[in-house]
């Protein structure tokens, strides 16, 4: 195989792990009501602990402004999301999990650790090590490159 061949393989891949990752969560929160738009906010404010902006919460979760605003609606009417004003800046809302979101986030964090255990059946911790070491690696460099277009716009 090729340089040029494992490169083009390599992210076909990687593109299909994380469709599959999602669908097998999907599946596991179908039950509990929850669209991957729901769970997938939900663990991300989990994940970074509350006072996130909502600018930077579309940003991890690649998605666009718009899209998230209507969601975080949503999810406030629902009890689940609060927004308070930024200390840091005026303009923005951080966003804050309730009480209420907490049996949730139990239930999403229990199905992500079934689905990353039936995923990664026969994958050695070792390899889980090289693996996680080339994909930051490869987000180093995407950081490097947004830099180095920065600079010269």
């Amino acid at each position: 195989m090729s340089k040029l061949d494992i490169r083009r393989d390599f992210f076909l891949a990687l593109g299909e792990a994380k469709l599959v990752a999602y669908q097998a969560m999907d599946r596991r929160m179908k039950p509990l009501g929850m669209s991957q738009a729901t769970w997938r906010t939900l663990y991300w404010l989990d994940r970074d602990g509350g006072g996130v902006t909502q600018r930077a919460l579309a940003e991890r979760m690649g998605v666009e402004g718009p899209t998230l605003v209507r969601l975080l609606d949503n999810l406030e009417r629902g009890g689940l999301v609060e927004r308070h004003p930024s200390p840091a800046d005026r303009r923005a809302n951080t966003l804050h999990l309730t009480a209420k979101a907490k049996p949730l986030l139990k239930a999403i964090n229990r199905a992500a650790e079934e689905v990353r255990a039936e995923l990664l059946v026969g994958v050695s911790e070792e390899s889980l090590r090289d693996a996680l070491a080339i994909l930051r690696q490869v987000v180093d460099n995407v950081a490097r490159v947004r830099t180095l277009e920065a600079r010269m716009a």
